[in-house]
């Protein structure tokens, strides 16, 4: 785990607990104490002096005057805003007072680079399309592009896999690997995310925190198992452990088109983990987000216990930690409940005459289980000769206010026996 935070403005502590939230969150730990890419500088600064000594790198005093003159040049003839060489064979002798001075990577400008890809394939760049970037900064610290290079030396990485947006950084990175005579790495540039839209992500498309998708309901497996699919593929397998992922990943199944973020498919995929999901573990997870909204008893012990018990039937229905907690909504109504239209109306005359007579009819403490229940409504129907579909909508108004909810059965239960029989008797 590395942090590379050579950019100082940006590198907040804030910003940087982020990080470590969200991926532990999303169950990606480290194995090893994390790496400060900024705490390393001395060693870059170490690695800037050898590539002086060895001619790959120089000193340039250009004013910023004059930087801003080559860029708006190279805006003048429509062509991308490279460093011009300047100083790059001068003596820094000759160099004007008062003008700090950064160094610069020599880099070659003949012949071309080639990045050997293990997604993208062989890659050849012209080198006289690469500048001599910055090394080191006019403050003395090390730029992100050099630090990066020594610090996967440094640290063994065998492997970088990242955004194909990165392709000419490899190209340049390899520059400086040659330079030192270090072999560079495996690179793999995987293809970017793309929106429903084929536009690149956004946040309106779900370029969002790992933080964000926690807050809307997301299970970190069904994160996990969605973000691992993103442009990679295991045959036709769309469902698959974390196990699975880590036995199966690798790179030569990665596609050289972008994925695209679909949260109709991330729903579908955590409704899945949902209806798995531990019931104590849903309990409290769904306690935790309805504690971010108001109005929630989550303190409560009756209403936390009811909660657990109305989980199996709730979890069937909801696609996000939040769905289930408006599904659980009903858990917290006071008496009398206020209705809904369409509650009011499946109320009717006849139907609350019938459920006076069931609310006598429903069983004892013992038996008020989904199943005692189930049995009890059951014998009830036979004895009235009618079906369920004449009891359960108005059942379902008194209970709920509502005309949508879980089973039926899972309502009764979850309410308990007083709860439940009082709601019912209070419409009839």
């Amino acid at each position: 785990m590395r942090v590379e935070d050579t950019d100082r403005e940006r590198s907040t502590d804030e910003a940087i607990d982020a990080i470590f939230a969200g991926l532990n969150w999303l169950g990606l730990k480290w194995d090893e104490e994390p790496v400060y890419q900024f705490a390393q500088q001395a060693r870059h600064v170490e690695i800037v002096q050898q590539l002086l000594a060895s001619g790959n790198a120089y000193h340039c005093y250009c004013s910023p005057e004059e930087l801003t003159a080559m860029r708006e040049k190279a805006r003048a003839e429509g062509r991308p805003m490279r460093y011009d060489g300047t100083w790059r064979d001068r003596d820094a002798a000759n160099a004007p007072e008062g003008v700090a001075h950064v160094v610069r990577f020599k880099a070659p400008k003949e012949g071309k680079t080639l990045v050997k890809d293990q997604v993208l394939g062989d890659v050849t760049f012209d080198n006289d399309q690469l500048d001599d970037l910055i090394l080191l900064r006019s403050d003395g610290t090390p730029t992100y592009m050099l630090s990066v290079v020594v610090d996967d030396h440094d640290m063994g990485i065998t492997h970088v896999i990242r955004g194909d947006d990165h392709l000419t950084n490899a190209a340049r990175q390899a520059q400086i690997y040659d330079a030192l005579g270090w072999t560079p790495p495996i690179f793999a540039h995987v293809p970017l995310i793309h929106g429903p839209d084929g536009a690149k992500l956004s946040k309106r498309h779900g370029a969002l925190g790992a933080e964000a998708y926690r807050d809307m309901g997301y299970l970190p497996e069904a994160m996990r198992n969605y973000l691992v699919r993103l442009g990679w593929s295991h045959g036709d397998d769309e469902i698959f452990s974390t196990d699975q992922a880590i036995e199966w990943f690798n790179l030569d199944s990665i596609g050289k088109s972008p994925a695209r973020f679909d949260f109709a498919k991330l729903e579908n995929l955590n409704a899945h983990y949902i209806r798995l999901a531990d019931d104590d573990r849903l309990t409290e997870l769904t306690l935790a987000i309805m504690k971010t909204l108001e109005g929630w008893p989550t303190e409560d012990s009756t209403f936390q216990k009811r909660l657990r018990t109305a989980m199996p039937g709730l979890k069937e229905r909801a696609k996000t930690l939040v769905e289930l907690a408006e599904g659980a909504d009903y858990l917290r109504q006071s008496r009398p409940l206020e209705l809904t239209g369409k509650a009011k109306k499946a109320l009717k005359d006849d139907a609350r005459i019938v459920l006076g007579r069931l609310a006598d009819a429903l069983p004892e403490e013992a038996a008020w289980t989904t199943e005692g229940l189930e049995h009890a409504i059951a014998e009830f129907l036979s004895a009235e000769d009618i079906k369920l579909g004449k009891v359960a909508q108005p059942l379902r108004a008194a209970l709920t206010g509502g005309s949508v909810s879980p089973g039926i059965y899972d309502v009764l239960a979850s309410l308990g026996r007083d709860e439940a029989i009082e709601r019912i008797r209070d419409q009839v």
